[in-house]
């Protein structure tokens, strides 16, 4: 968990389990939980009108509630808050509508176990923060990208359009940046008027890697054709691999136009340059200012007789001044234009960012420069904006790349765990060699398909004399590495029980008295299913004992029938872990040859279809009988095929285990 004390409201009406639940996140390795508790939903709630929890452990059943409609009146007076419901039932439906009610994570109350609970509250503590940091990213990124002047754009070097805001899609008479990325499939073709220009913007990109006040004629949507400038650079991942272009466009068509009427008639120049939005001036070879616009001087608050015969050091501060006359030399010099983006400030006011044009004049036979002309206009803001969208690109590319580092750790971390728990499953089956036969009276089969984590699910066979095989099979509630952590403690007492192997129920009760001992100061999951069994070739008799798991099948080939192998006393026994005192019975059963026996965990029933429908034991039931003359290995993929089938090919949900018996007997 982050520093600091993380607040946890608890809403459970149950006082001994609210008490329970208490002591164990009291000993939770965190120390930074602090648990209120309220009896019921109203309590709750005036705990959160009064202060910020950070998680809240909501009962899904409070009898001042209304179940998952208490999801909707704990987010009005808490929207903010993650909350854990805690039901009492296993059923996925209820657990999925929770999920999409707006709950972090559903629980059921007999599987909590202080470590899970603790893990639960963390990852849904850390899920929330990681959620609104990247929330809060996207929602400043998207706010800024979308209320920008200028059109911004990602395009591919073969000249298809990745990205675009709905500023560009205005500038190119669109009506959604969707329609624009959808409509302009070849830059080259489609937009550019003059043929060979994306191919002259390509190639001044690949010798500059970016590109500043880049011009063109473009067609519009509707077939007008208007000037843009483009500033542009190159985006390449970290092996140098150009990805794609990404820059600004802004509508220069006035400008352009401006700039070609000024050229055609000085008189029409005059009249126009008086209303132009820009600022501009001209200049004689001296560096004197002899003609400026009137935004021009309102902009340095003169009138323009105070202006002409002027220079740059009259109105600006001297290393500005010194860098707009070294500007004017070039233009002079070359005789070419010149174009950039500069600082600007006249003395007393603020420093903004322009873009200024500056080209020469010639005397009227157009052989001699005789000063120059300059155009220019504040982008302070489209700059500013450019640089906060930078930011808001890094912060989010960092949060991302923070998130997918700590996901690939967790999956490295579980996948080494998932092997070395494959590895500890059999890797080969006793034989039970028959006499004066070289058949065994016994033969064993199993499938094992873990979800995408490691899991609980496990078994063992043994042979206990010549005659006599064993088989555990266990099931510990959960997933993730605390539930093979239990698994592992399981196979260490298993080691210390070989002189109660042959009596099934005495087995279990010495196993489970040994495990609750260890689970009340490790603080494991606590709900752990085990089946045993002995059976014995030269008898056919089969012991069993069953704590809390599912009801195996007893295969009777020979007269067609699968028949659950239920507890001789009439009653189901608990699971593992959960009451020290429990006793275990034993039941019997006699095996003809010819049957099997097949156990299966509840990840092969827990399978749901497109309807909403689960795959019953009853199913499963009626699915092995009609296929009861497969061999067992056959009959195994065969039922894994009809769940898939059954489930629509999804993944299964929780980790699935098969194990099957075939008692051939050695008679004769």
């Amino acid at each position: 968990m982050a520093e600091g004390t993380n607040r946890v409201l608890l809403i459970e009406h149950e006082a001994g389990y609210a008490h329970y639940l208490g002591e164990v996140l009291s000993q939770a390795r965190d120390p930074g939980l602090e648990v209120v508790t309220a009896s019921s939903l109203r309590a709750g709630l005036g705990f959160l009108k009064e202060s910020a929890f950070d998680v809240i452990l909501l009962e899904l059943a409070v009898p001042d509630g209304a179940g998952l409609g208490n999801l909707a009146v704990l987010r009005a007076v808490a929207p903010r808050t993650p909350v854990i419901v805690l039901g009492s039932s296993e059923d996925e439906t209820i657990a999925l509508e929770a999920l999409s009610s707006g709950a972090r994570d559903y629980v059921v109350k007999h599987q909590i176990t202080g470590p899970w609970l603790e893990r639960s509250i963390r990852y849904a503590v850390e899920r929330h923060r990681m959620d609104q940091a990247l929330l809060e990213a996207e929602e400043r990124y998207h706010s800024i990208f979308d209320h920008l002047v200028e059109g911004i754009f990602q395009t591919t070097p073969e000249g298809r359009y990745l990205m675009a805001n709905a500023a560009l899609a205005r500038i190119y008479g669109y009506a959604s940046p969707e329609e624009l990325v959808a409509s302009l499939t070849d830059i080259r073709s489609k937009l550019y008027v003059e043929p060979g220009r994306r191919d002259e913007f390509v190639r001044l990109m690949q010798e500059q890697e970016a590109l500043t006040g880049f011009e063109s004629q473009v067609y519009r949507k509707d077939g007008s054709i208007i000037w843009i400038s483009e500033n542009c650079r190159a985006i390449r991942d970290e092996t140098g691999r150009l990805l794609y272009y990404e820059g600004t466009v802004e509508d220069i068509t006035q400008r352009r136009e401006a700039e070609e009427r000024l050229r055609e008639s000085e008189v029409l120049y005059h009249s126009l340059v008086e209303n132009l939005p820009q600022n501009i001036f001209r200049k004689d070879l001296a560096g004197r200012f002899t003609f400026a616009n009137q935004q021009f001087c309102r902009m340095l608050g003169r009138p323009l007789e105070e202006i002409v015969g002027k220079t740059d050091y009259d109105f600006f501060p001297p290393e500005l001044a010194a860098k707009y006359q070294q500007d004017d030399r070039q233009v002079i010099a070359t005789g070419q234009p010149y174009e950039t983006v500069e600082e600007h400030q006249p003395l007393g006011r603020e420093k903004v960012y322009v873009q200024v044009v500056k080209t020469p004049l010639r005397s009227p036979d157009g052989k001699t420069v005789v000063g120059l002309q300059a155009i220019f206009w504040d982008i302070t803001r489209q700059r500013l904006a450019e640089e906060e969208l930078r930011r808001a690109n890094a912060e989010l590319a960092r949060s991302r790349q923070e998130l997918h580092a700590r996901n690939q750790r967790m999956e490295e971390d579980l996948h080494m765990a998932r092997e070395f728990q494959l590895k500890m499953l059999p890797q080969t089956y006793p034989v039970f060699p028959c006499p004066g036969s070289d058949g065994s009276a016994f033969s064993f089969t199993h499938r094992y398909l873990p979800t995408g984590s490691v899991g609980g699910d496990f078994f063992t066979l043994s042979a206990l004399s010549e005659t006599q095989a064993s088989v555990f099979f266990c099931d510990v509630a959960g997933h993730g590495v605390q539930a093979a952590l239990v698994t592992s403690m399981i196979r260490a007492l298993l080691e210390e029980l070989k002189s109660l192997a042959g009596q099934p129920g005495a087995f279990l009760t010495k196993l489970n008295s040994d495990l609750r001992a260890i689970l009340q100061h490790a603080g494991a999951p606590l709900l752990t299913t085990a089946f045993y069994f002995v059976a014995d070739w030269a008898t056919g008799v089969l012991q069993y004992a069953n704590a809390g798991h599912l009801r195996p099948f007893h295969l009777r080939r020979s007269a067609g029938q699968v028949v659950p192998l239920s507890n001789a006393f009439g009653y189901s026994q608990p699971p593992l872990g959960l009451l020290g005192d429990t006793v275990y019975l034993s039941s019997e059963a006699i095996l003809s040859p010819g049957d099997g026996v097949l156990l299966f965990t509840d990840g092969l029933v827990d399978v749901e279809n497109p309807q909403g429908q689960f795959f019953t034991e009853q199913m499963l039931a009626s699915a092995i009988e009609s296929a009861l003359s497969l061999h067992s290995s056959a009959l195994l993929d065969k039922l894994l095929e009809q769940t898939r089938v059954f489930g629509g090919d999804q993944p299964y949900r929780d980790d699935v285990c098969l194990v099957a018996m075939d008692y051939h007997g050695c008679g004769g």
